[in-house]
């Protein structure tokens, strides 16, 4: 190999991508139960901390574009979790607000982050590690959301 740097042994992207798809594939089973699936569970949890949300508020939490959660809001509407309402004062935006049933789901949701945790255990991972995690991919992806703007052709790597 003429670039040691392109190793795919070398990426820390990668390593991030494949615990992110790791974990992801975890929730499945438990999400599956509820009849939901990740980014929903997501989106979900958004409006359990606060109800009534504009979908761009949603996106702007999720790290995500305004045409991504769209059509999964809509899915959702469909599912009965939740309903869009036209803002009152611009009416062009559009508020998401639980239903009963996608309240009630909460209950069960709870449930969720010990099934993981225990999951975390049955692998070997202690939840003391697990937690010490935290801090550390926080700060990585709030230094990194304060870069995403930078042009790619202006960063200073080394040739």
């Amino acid at each position: 190999m003429a670039f040691e740097q392109l190793k795919l042994s070398s990426q820390i992207c990668f390593r991030l991508y494949s615990a992110s798809r790791l974990v992801t594939q975890t929730y499945k089973p438990f999400l599956d139960k509820l009849g939901i699936t990740y980014p929903q569970y997501l989106v979900l949890m958004v409006l359990w901390e606060a109800d009534n949300q504009p979908v761009n508020d949603i996106a702007h939490k999720l790290l995500l574009e305004t045409n991504t959660v769209t059509p999964l809001i809509q899915r959702m509407e469909k599912m009965g979790l939740v309903i869009r309402t036209k803002g009152i004062v611009d009416t062009r935006q559009r508020i998401v607000s639980l239903t009963k049933e996608g309240k009630a789901m909460e209950k069960e949701a709870a449930k969720v982050p010990a099934c993981m945790l225990e999951h975390f255990a049955d692998c070997g991972l202690k939840k003391e590690e697990v937690f010490r995690l935290v801090p550390l991919l926080d700060e990585v992806i709030n230094r990194l959301k304060d870069h995403t703007k930078d042009d790619f052709t202006t960063s200073k790597t080394k040739k």
